[in-house]
Formats: C-alpha cells, sequence, structure tokens
C-alpha cells in the first residue's frame, strides 16, 4: 500500500494508524487504502496501542429509566472521545458484578463505570485490584481508593416529605425497595429523619418493602392499603410510584385529592404518567456525564488522586401531589334564602 501511495511505509503506517502526516501524505494512503480495500485491523491496534477504545458500563437493570438516562449521557461522552460503550446489567447480583469488574478489567476495556445497588468488601477489593480505571455511581466510604459521583437521596426524601406536609398531608407513607441495599437503606433514614423533623410520629404501618419494581411497587402499595389510609405516598422511584398509582386508582383513591403521590428519580415515566408525578430528581443524567468525564480523565492521567463528584437533588412538583381542592362551603345565606 506504501507503494501504491507513493510514501514510505512509515509514512502509511503512521497514517493507518491515525497518527497523521502532511495534508498530501493523508489524501494519497487514505486513496490508496480505499482502491485495495483496505480495513484495519482493530485487534492488532488495540495491540500495539494497549488500548480497547472500548468503556464498559454496568448497572442493575437497563430497563429501568434512570439507568437509561444515565447511559445516554455517559455515551455522548464516550463517543466524543472517539470510544464506543458495552453496557452489561448485573441483576443486582453481588456475584456478577464482582466477576464482571474481574473480567472485563482485564485489559478487555479501557476502563469501567459502575452502579451497584449494594456495596460489599467483595466490591471494594475487586475495584482495588482492578488493572483498569473504575469510576463508582453511587455511596462510597469517604477512604475508598476510586473515583465515585454521588447524590444525596436521604435529602431527596426529605424533600419530598417537606412538600407533602406543606400542602397539609400528616399520614404520609413510604413504599421502599429492599433494605439491605445501599438506597434503600439511605431513603429509609431520610424518610424516618424527615418525619421526626416535622414533629410527625412515625407509623410503622405506613411503610412497606418491595423491590425498585413496577409490579413490586404495585403489589407493595396492595399491601399497605389493606392496613392503613395514608393521605401520601413517598415511593423510592418511579417504576415503584407508577405501580402504587396503579393500586390507588383500582382500589378506588382519588390523586392527589384523597391520595397525594411523590416519586423519585424524575425519569421520563414521570411525565408520562396521568397525572403527571411529582418526583424527586437525582440527577441521573448529570450522575452519568460526570462519572464518564472522571473515567476518561483518570484514563489520560492514572496518577489522580481518588476523586468525589456530588450532584444535588431537586423536586419537580406535578399533578399528583397537587393541594387537594375543598369544595367550597356554601353560605350562611345560602343556605336559608
Amino acid at each position: 500500500m506504501a507503494a501504491r501511495a507513493g510514501v514510505s511505509i512509515a509514512s502509511a503506517s503512521r497514517v493507518l494508524n491515525g497518527v497523521g502526516g502532511s495534508p498530501e501524505t493523508v489524501r494519497k494512503v487514505r486513496e490508496a487504502a480505499a482502491e485495495v480495500g483496505y480495513v484495519p485491523n482493530a485487534i492488532a491496534r488495540s495491540l500495539q496501542s494497549q488500548r480497547t477504545e472500548l468503556i464498559a458500563l454496568a448497572v442493575e437493570d437497563i430497563g429501568n429509566p434512570v439507568y437509561v438516562e444515565m447511559m445516554r449521557a455517559i455515551e455522548a461522552v464516550v463517543a466524543s472521545s472517539g470510544r464506543q460503550l458495552l453496557v452489561h446489567a448485573t441483576g443486582g447480583r453481588i456475584d456478577n458484578e464482582t466477576a464482571l469488574l474481574r473480567r472485563l478489567a482485564n485489559r478487555y476495556v479501557d476502563g469501567m463505570i459502575v452502579s451497584p445497588i449494594r456495596v460489599t468488601a467483595d466490591h471494594l477489593t475487586a475495584l482495588q485490584d482492578s488493572p483498569v480505571p473504575v469510576v463508582v455511581v453511587g455511596q462510597l466510604a469517604a477512604d475508598a481508593p476510586v473515583d465515585n459521583v454521588r447524590t444525596d437521596s436521604r435529602r431527596g426524601i426529605a424533600m419530598a416529605v417537606d412538600h407533602l406536609v406543606a400542602t397539609g398531608r400528616r399520614r404520609i407513607g413510604f413504599v421502599n425497595g429492599p433494605l439491605d441495599t445501599v438506597p434503600g437503606a439511605a431513603r429509609d433514614a431520610g424518610f424516618r429523619a424527615a418525619l421526626a423533623a416535622h414533629g410527625i410520629a412515625l407509623d410503622e404501618n405506613l411503610i412497606e418493602i418491595g423491590d425498585f419494581q413496577y409490579a413490586a411497587g404495585r403489589d407493595a402499595t396492595e399491601r399497605l392499603l389493606a392496613r392503613a389510609e395514608p393521605d401520601a405516598l413517598v415511593c423510592a422511584n418511579d417504576l415503584i410510584a407508577a405501580g402504587a398509582l396503579h393500586t390507588l386508582l383500582a382500589r378506588g383513591r382519588r390523586v392527589p385529592i384523597d391520595v397525594a403521590l411523590v416519586g423519585m428519580d424524575d425519569t421520563e415515566l414521570a411525565r408520562m404518567m396521568f397525572p403527571q408525578l411529582s418526583s424527586v430528581s437525582l440527577g441521573s443524567a448529570e450522575r452519568g456525564r460526570r462519572a464518564a468525564e472522571l473515567l476518561l480523565q483518570r484514563i489520560a492521567d492514572p496518577s489522580l488522586p481518588p476523586r468525589r463528584a456530588s450532584v444535588e437533588p431537586s423536586l419537580a412538583v406535578r399533578a399528583s401531589s397537587a393541594q387537594a381542592q375543598v369544595p367550597a362551603q356554601p353560605s350562611r345565606e345560602e343556605v336559608t334564602s
């Protein structure tokens, strides 16, 4: 090919490997490559450069809207660097996540972003032993030797409770995911602290545990309504809230007049529901974007110290938790006239 282009082998090699050359040399080599149907050997190039140009993302469930938003943001940053994103669903299983860390980190990818819902000693060992950079999206101990992007879901739950109390709700229920997960434990603690801050006595009958899925939210709300009468529900994510709304409407509860409803994550699903769902945003897209940026910086400079980035929660108020409209009472004159 070098002879066909009329350039040296070294010049042709530099152009084909993306190193560059003079505009005329680049033109000649590309024309010669097109004429002979040359396709770069990605495997050979990765062996030479010690780079695969691949980034891995591991999340619990790729169907969950919160991970979809995160993935889109990560992919945009990764693509801008000329790399491709590989996405893996772990099912939230610890063995799947640690095995994936060890397998993919064995130089199959240039770096990884992981968002585990449980963090164990095995996770920390796999993270510390990884031969490629890893960024964790989620809560980690302050001394964890890895780049980390987090949010404050405890504060997010408090924002939901504050809003509901401000609209006159006092019997506030909570439908959560598993307590052995990082988000489940944090949101449970946040709910209890928020009630205490408003002087509202905790009623365990108003708390129900399920999973972070639609069907689990529907079933958990059924169990809660069988024993208690809330005037509001806080749900630990939008999928749970969608299930809760299904049950509330099926049981004849008007939303928000009888029961106000607030979710968490503020995904596209919240705006698709009817009534539209009030929800606490935990900045899924922003967390994804920052994680991707931290990872690319780490790949470029492995000597950087571990870094922490935080994304603040915010509440989007919609029709599902609007102030209930109390029917106007007729005046004495109207009654007697």
